[in-house]
This record gives C-alpha cells, structure tokens and sequence, in this order.
C-alpha cells in the first residue's frame, strides 16, 4: 500500500506533538510494510531552514539533494519525503489573530478551480497576525492566500506519483489534501491531532473552523486522537460518529522501560516540570499559580517551565509579581536529548491544559518514570485512568495539594509511575500504525465498492453499445 501523507512539521523540525506523532506513526508505517510519499513544507524567502533541508541532515548526515524527492533510510526505508514551497512556517494556528475585517468561505479556499485558473488568484487578502505556535513571534500575512499557494505546489508535486490513499494532518493541510484527492479518484482520509475549539476556546476564527469542517465532511474516514476529540468532532463539526475512528497516540521505548527512578540522593532541591507550548490552550497560568502555593509550604523545590510562546512573556512578568524569579526557571523551547534531561530531572510533571486533544508529553514523562498530573481535559487521561493523579485545570488549590503530595512522598509516585507504566505498555506506535492501516484498507475497500456498480453497469453499457454498432452501421 502507498500512502500519500501531508503533514506540517517532522522532527527536528518541530514545534509541538504534531511533529512527535507524524514521526512516530510514519515510522512505524515504514516497518509494517507501508509506502509513503510524506509532503512536507519548505520555508521561502528568509522564512527560516527548510523543514526538509533540516530533515535531511538529521537523518542522511549529507546535503540535501538538488531533486525535489529523495529517499531517506534510518527507520524510514520505505518513506520518501517531498518538499513543497511554503510561506507558512507554523504547523500550529495562531494563539491572537488580529485584523479580521475579511473572512474567506471554506467553499473558496478548498475548492479546486479549473486547471486553467491558477489557485493563487482571486482571493481577498485580509492581514493576519499569527502568533502563540511554539515560535517567538509569529509572522504577519494573507493566511489563506499562502494556504492556497500551498494546495497549488501539492498538487503540482502529486502529479504523476502513485498511491492508493491520502492521509492529511491537521488543518493546514487538508485544502491541498482535498485538491489531490478530487484530481486523482483517490480516497482522503484527515487525521484531527487538535482542533479550533482546543486552541481558542470558544473565540474561534471562523476562516480555519470553516477548513476543518470543510475537511473532515470531504474526508471518507476522519482519524481522532482521542475519545474527547471524537466528541467534539462530532457535536462541534457536524460529523457522522460511523466515520470517526479514535486511534490515540503512542510513545517509542527506545532507550527507556518505563520503570520509575530511584530517587536523586544528590538532589537538592525537587523539581517540578512544566513541558509545552505556552499557550493559552496548555495553562501556564495555573502551572504558575499552583506553583506559588506550593512554594510557600515547600522550601527546597524548584520550577520549570520549558517551551514558547506568546504568554511567555507574560508568565515571566507574573513569576516577577509573585515574586518567585528565583525558584523559577524558563529554559526555552527543549529538543531531542534537552526533553529527556528535562524529564529525567523531575519529580513531578503538571500538565494544566484547558483543553488538550491529547498530550503526549505525559505519555514522554512516565516513559521516563515521572509521576504525573493530568488536567482532566486531556485525553491522554483517557488511557493513564489509574497512572496519574488528574484535576481540573483551574482548580489551582487542588494541584498545589498533589503537587506537594508527590514531591514529600516519592513513594506515591513511584506507586503511581507504576500504574501509569503498565497501562501504556501496549500503547506503542506500531499499534497506532496497525489501527491506521485497518482504517485505510476498510476506506479503499469501501471505495471500490461503491465504485462498482457504476463499473458494472459502464461494462454493460460498453457491451450493448458494441453489440449494437453493426446493425446501426447496416442500416445507413
């Protein structure tokens, strides 16, 4: 089976789990036999590095080559990674948008035009402030006009390739999904790691609302990462729960069994970790606010709040009015091996969001053997029911409590990485891949089905109409 995946960030180009899952997924594909055309985008102008000149470093070690598709190797024998042009650096959508005096119809931005018109004309180009994406800064810009620059360079990209289905990722990516499946008679199937109501609340843009809604009702099968996700895609976005299919997210073992660690007999001080974008959408301000309290119960413990983002600025400023610049530490946005330290440094993980689609960071954390509490808006609480302590994000008394709970007591923690660590032990991302590959044979056979019919009676047609042309031909 060949796979075309459209996707918006792959590590080390990476900003969020969307990037964490993709990697994941698409290498586990790789191993059960799966072929896969992955379209990535690649930065214009003085956007940045390209996320596939960064890509092919990390996983080759040689330059990249002048081509516009070469193969990788490392895990990813059977995956090809495609780069399309893009003015979009951000696989996330903004945290503020500003300026919406002009809003696009889905309808218009997703449709495909006719060949002879190009898809980069008649758009309306409202300014947009994007912002709040794990990045510092944002970028200002027409965000549909690039959106529908992108859908023109992939589809121009797909041409001539060969696949069976079209597995698009999050939102940015399903107008080109949509272009490409219309063009090439191929099913669509749109993966939801996170939608409009997780990242602005009930403030959403009504543009990007109206894409994902677009996508998930062109899509034939809609992939959710969660339970709760489901729900939303269903109440929210108008969608048959038939065609929803839940597939949570996994985490790779390598180098790590899960077991809880011993305590650090050389620590000073404890710590209690923060790991995420700091965004409105994960809850930096309660992590901040539970924080103060258990700061003035618990001398030695330490902060850590690791990430970016636009409230980072403003989590800095309210540490300052608090007055606890010197228990807290903001180290940045952490990569690779500085996520593993940041872990395994821990003694506590408090993951506060407002609404999470997932979080595989607190799949990352007991992977590493660290005690975690859940906001219970999260769907990764649907898989840790025993193996984490879980609170409503707001209830800031609560969470200094446990918080307090695990770093006196490290034997609870341990009792409860043990718990956490027995769940997720089939939560690997070759399960999650298998789940992946029943859902696009059920949708390439439901394709064909639906398809016969019409072949039959084409058949059919074509035999009477051959039958016929003699005596058609007699009579003149």
């Amino acid at each position: 089976m060949r796979i075309l995946m459209l996707g918006w960030e792959f590590p080390p180009f990476i900003s969020g789990g969307l990037g964490t899952a993709c990697h994941g997924l698409t290498r586990a594909l790789s191993r059960l036999q799966a072929e896969i055309l992955f379209v990535l985008p690649k930065a214009l102008g003085s956007a940045g590095p390209a996320a596939t000149d960064r890509l092919d470093s990390a996983l080759s070690g040689e330059r990249p080559m002048h081509s516009r598709l070469w193969p990788r190797s490392a895990g990813f024998e059977r995956v090809t990674f495609a780069a399309a042009s893009s003015a979009l650096p951000s696989p996330y959508p903004p945290a503020a948008l500003t300026g919406r005096s002009t809003v696009i119809p889905a309808a218009d931005v997703c449709k495909q035009p006719p060949v002879a018109r190009p898809l980069a004309t008649r758009v309306a180009r409202p300014p947009l402030l994007v912002v709040g994406a794990g990045l510092d800064g944002g970028y200002d810009g027409d965000l549909l006009s690039k959106i529908r620059r992108y859908v023109e360079r992939c589809v121009e990209l797909s041409r001539g390739q060969q696949f069976d289905l079209i597995h698009a990722h999050d939102w940015v990516t399903f107008p080109a999904a949509k272009a490409i499946a219309d063009l090439s008679g191929r099913p669509l199937v749109v993966h939801i790691h996170a939608t409009e109501f997780d990242r602005s609340g009930e403030r959403i843009h009504q543009a990007i609302y109206d894409i994902e809604r677009f996508g998930m009702h062109a899509a034939a099968k809609v992939i959710a990462v969660s339970g709760r996700t489901k729900d939303t895609v269903v109440r929210r976005y108008g969608v048959a729960p038939a065609k929803v299919e839940v597939i949570h997210n996994g985490i790779d073992r390598d180098g790590a069994d899960g077991a809880p660690l011993a305590e650090r007999a050389d620590a000073k001080d404890k710590v209690a970790l923060f790991l995420g974008r700091i965004t409105m959408q994960k809850g930096p301000e309660f992590f901040v606010r539970a924080a103060a309290r258990v700061a003035r119960k618990l001398d030695r413990v330490r902060f850590v709040m690791a990430g970016s983002g636009d409230l980072a600025p403003a989590m800095r400023a309210l540490v300052s009015a608090i007055g606890l610049e010197d228990r807290f530490e903001f180290p940045g946005f952490l990569q690779g091996a500085e996520v593993e330290r940041a872990y395994r440094m821990a003694d506590v993980y408090v993951m506060p969001s407002v609404s999470e689609p997932f979080g595989i960071t607190a799949l990352e954390a007991v992977r590493c053997g660290v005690p975690v509490i859940l906001s219970k808006n999260s769907g990764v609480a649907e898989v840790l029911r025993e193996g984490a302590l879980k609170v409503d994000f707001w209830d800031v008394e609560l969470m200094a409590d446990m918080m307090l709970a695990l770093l006196r007591h490290p034997q609870l923690g341990r009792a409860l990485c043990r718990r956490a660590a027995a769940e997720i032990r089939a939560m690997t991302w070759r399960a999650a891949a298998q789940k992946c590959l029943r859902v696009y044979q059920e949708t390439i056979t439901a394709q064909m089905l639906r398809r016969w019919p019409e072949a039959a009676l084409g058949a059919r047609v074509a035999r009477s109409g051959s039958a016929a042309q003699p005596h058609s031909g007699a009579a003149a």
